[in-house]
Formats: structure tokens, C-alpha cells, sequence
């Protein structure tokens, strides 16, 4: 939760700028949107005061607000003073109620800069009904929203399967893992990490689909590939028991005749517009989530996921009645699903990859273009988390571990690769998380 104080600058702004600039205080919290290149950036600035200037740090460099007559002058520089040839640029421009405009130079390059007053975050505690009518196929920040919610709402929905077949067995949506929503979360800004919690993850159908029939060639030894006949008019269609909690195939061979899979309904897709105004169709994932795929992504959990654009456009969708890890025929089993969620914002720790936690794991989504670059991620994610919430040093996480890390592969199919590292709860319970 965060707690904020919205500060207004007196009336004197209004018929002194000069005395407004030089008196006001700038002291708290700041949204800014600088355009460089084109191309909007967001961040949030926290400043305070510095002898006659305010001072905060902003994509890792001290970014300060002078005062200059009737205006201010923003200037941003390397953290380390030695490092001048790092600093990035000046500003000047103007202080109005609540909001500071400034131009000028940024990398050489021309720059504009809007800071605005961070509005008092807004509670709710407000239940959605949600009914989707349009789907779409792509994480993209230039859709308009399906409803606007505020941090502590819960939304309650469906979504279709990969196919875009809905509960009632309808073709509503073309295929590809149809997105429900996207739902803008007020107050939401870059630099915020939203909590989504996964409140209900259901079937809402008897039948799912895998599609395939054959493990993916990138995950077999190339010779073995090679030599695999493809079995024709095999049904990998399956009944879902949601009753007895397991699925069968509905038209099984002899030998798959009496096998059955425990139902344990997940969420493929999660995720929220990426950064820097890309798009990425809806089988892609990435540091924004999308379509993750991992397998306890289910009822009970907690995502954080970064914000990258203001209201950060939260997607649900590709839900699974069951899936084994990797994904390894490409398709799970695919159904529809019934979701509802809570949402909120955290401050303090800014996230460049997912993370989540349950009752009984903290863990982080290491994505990449190869195992090991995925593994990389992961380990790098829950050392920084371990480093921030529990204050451990290196050697102390190198304990903790070198002898309690778990790895998931989450998945190896999607054009990137996703591996989870989680660390128990229980390993970490002598450890008191500190502030």
C-alpha cells in the first residue's frame, strides 16, 4: 500500500511566479513524463529538499530542481560527482500549481519534461462484474481500455481458450491466446509494481483441447526427433471432471485408456503493456509477464508485475485445465476459464521481472532467449529480492541458496524461454524480512 500527501502551491503562484519558484516547496513525490526522441518516458520522482534545490534519483542518476527567478532549472547528473562526462543534460521552464515544465537538452539531444504532483492513492474495495466482448491477441499499451478499476478493486470475469472458444463451446475470438481486458488500474504509473492477486481460478467447461500430439522438436535430442512417426488421427481432446477433479482423453488408445491427469486449473497469460510503446502478440512474454505459462501461476497466487505505462493495461487470458512443466507439446489443456482478481500498487522496490509467492514460495520469473540466460534472470531476480526485503548480504544469500534454491522450468516452447526460481517460506522463516 502506499500512503502519499498531495501538496498545492499557495495562490501567491499565481500574481508572483518568482516568489512561487523560489518559496515553493517540492519536496514529496512527482510523475514525469519526459519526451526524448520522439518517444514518451515515465518515471517517478521523489525529491527533497537539498539546501536551496530539491534532490532525487530517477533511471539511476540525481536528477535536482533549482529555483532560477521565475522559473527552475532541472539538471540531471551521473550519482558519483567524479563522473561528470556522465551527466545527462539541463532544463529550465516554468513551476505552475502542482506541475513543473522544463526543455531543453537531454544526451544532446532536444527534450521536454512534464512533472506533475502524485495524485492520494484512491482505495476501493469495489467488485467487478465483467462481461468481455472483444478480445484481443497482443500485449499493447495502445488499446483502449475494457474498464477502469482503482487499487484494492476485484475483478470478477472469464476468458476463452486459446482457440477463442468460450464456456459454451462458441467461436468468439480468433485464435492465439485471446486476451480478456485490458483493464486500467487508476493512479497506476511506471515505477509502481501492481499486485495482482489470484483470487478464483475455475473451469467453466467439461472440455479442453491440447491440439498436438507430438513433444516439441526443441526439447529432444535432434537423432531422436528425427525418427519420431507422426501418429495419425490421434483425438487429444479431453473430458474435464470438474467434480472428481480429473481430466481423461475423450477418445483414448488402448494403452492411455485408463490414464488420467489431476486437474489443477492455471492462468497462462498475465501481463501488463510493455515498455517503451512496443506491442508483442499474445504468445510472446517478456519482463511485462504475457504468456508465461507456468503452472502454479493459480488460485492463491500473488504477481507482481512492473508498470511500464501509466494505468500499466492488465491482460488475463490461455487458461489451462492442467499443464506439466514446459509446456512440452506447445498447447497445455486448453480451456476457458473463470477468474477473479484483486489488484494493488506497491512502492520501494522496482521490479525489472515478475515476481510471485504463495503460501508457501517466494519466486521469480527468469526469462530468456536460452536456459541459461532464463537461469541467469532468475537467480539474479531472487538474489536482488532476498537483498532488498530481507537485507542479506552477498555471502548470506549465497547460504540460503546454495542450500534451499528450488528451479522450475516453466517454459521452453514460446519464442523466449521461462524458468522460475523459488525459495521456501519456510527456509526463510528465522529470517525476519526488515524494513
Amino acid at each position: 500500500m502506499r500512503i502519499e500527501m498531495r501538496t498545492f502551491l499557495p495562490a501567491i503562484c499565481l500574481i508572483a511566479p518568482t516568489a512561487c519558484a523560489q518559496n515553493a516547496d517540492l519536496s514529496g513525490k512527482w510523475q514525469v513524463l519526459i519526451t526524448h526522441h520522439g518517444k514518451p518516458e515515465y518515471a517517478v520522482l521523489t525529491l527533497k529538499a537539498d539546501g536551496a534545490r530539491w534532490a532525487g534519483e530517477m533511471f539511476g542518476r540525481t536528477i535536482t530542481v533549482t529555483p532560477n527567478g521565475a522559473g527552475i532549472e532541472v539538471r540531471c547528473q551521473a550519482k558519483d560527482p567524479k563522473d561528470k562526462d556522465k551527466d545527462c543534460g539541463v532544463l529550465t521552464g516554468r513551476l505552475g500549481e502542482g506541475v513543473m515544465n522544463a526543455s531543453g537538452k537531454l544526451f544532446d539531444e532536444d527534450a521536454t519534461w512534464k512533472a506533475e504532483r502524485a495524485p492520494a492513492a484512491e482505495h476501493s474495495a469495489t467488485r467487478h462484474e465483467f462481461v468481455p466482448s472483444v478480445y484481443y491477441n497482443q500485449f499493447a499499451g495502445l488499446i483502449a481500455p475494457a474498464l477502469h478499476i482503482k487499487p484494492g478493486d476485484t475483478v470478477h470475469t472469464t476468458t476463452v481458450d486459446a482457440g477463442g472458444v468460450d464456456s459454451n463451446g462458441a467461436h468468439v475470438a480468433a485464435g492465439g491466446n485471446p486476451l480478456t481486458g485490458p483493464f486500467y488500474i487508476d493512479g497506476a504509473w511506471p515505477g509502481d509494481t501492481l499486485v495482482v492477486k489470484l483470487k478464483r481460478v475455475r473451469l467453466n467447461r467439461d472440455t479442453a483441447g491440447t491440439y498436438s500430439n507430438s513433444v516439441v522438436l526443441s526439447a529432444l535430442n535432434p537423432y531422436y526427433a528425427r525418427d519420431q512417426k507422426r501418429i495419425e488421427d490421434f483425438d487429444s481432446t479431453w473430458k474435464l471432471d470438474r467434480q472428481s477433479g480429473i481430466a481423461v482423453l475423450t477418445k483414448p488408445t488402448d494403452r492411455l485408456k485408463n490414464f488420467q491427469v489431476k486437474l489443477a486449473p492455471m492462468m497462462g497469460c498475465i501481463g501488463v503493456a510493455p515498455p517503451g510503446g512496443q506491442a508483442f502478440r499474445s504468445g510472446e512474454l517478456g519482463d511485462y509477464g504475457g504468456n508465461m505459462d507456468y503452472n502454479q501461476l493459480r488460485e492463491g497466487v500473488t504477481l507482481y508485475l512492473p508498470v511500464f505505462q501509466p494505468g500499466a493495461l492488465l491482460f488475463v487470458g490461455d487458461g489451462h485445465a492442467a499443464q506439466g512443466d514446459g509446456e512440452l507439446t506447445g498447447n497445455a489443456l486448453e480451456t476457458s476459464m473463470e477468474v477473479e482478481f484483486t489488484v494493488d500498487l506497491a512502492e520501494g522496490f522496482g521490479l525489472d521481472q515478475p515476481h510471485a509467492e504463495n503460501d508457501d514460495y517466494i519466486m521469480v520469473m527468469g526469462i530468456g532467449n536460452s536456459l541459461e540466460d532464463a537461469l541467469q534472470n532468475a537467480t539474479t531476480g531472487i538474489s536482488q529480492w532476498l537483498d532488498h526485503t530481507y537485507k542479506l548480504n552477498s555471502a548470506e544469500i549465497a547460504m540460503v541458496l546454495g542450500s534451499s534454491m528450488r528451479y522450475d522450468i516453466a517454459e521452453v516452447v514460446d519464442p523466449r524461454v521461462h524458468i522460475v526460481a523459488k525459495v521456501a517460506k519456510s527456509a526463510l522463516k528465522p529470517i525476519a524480512p526488515k524494513e
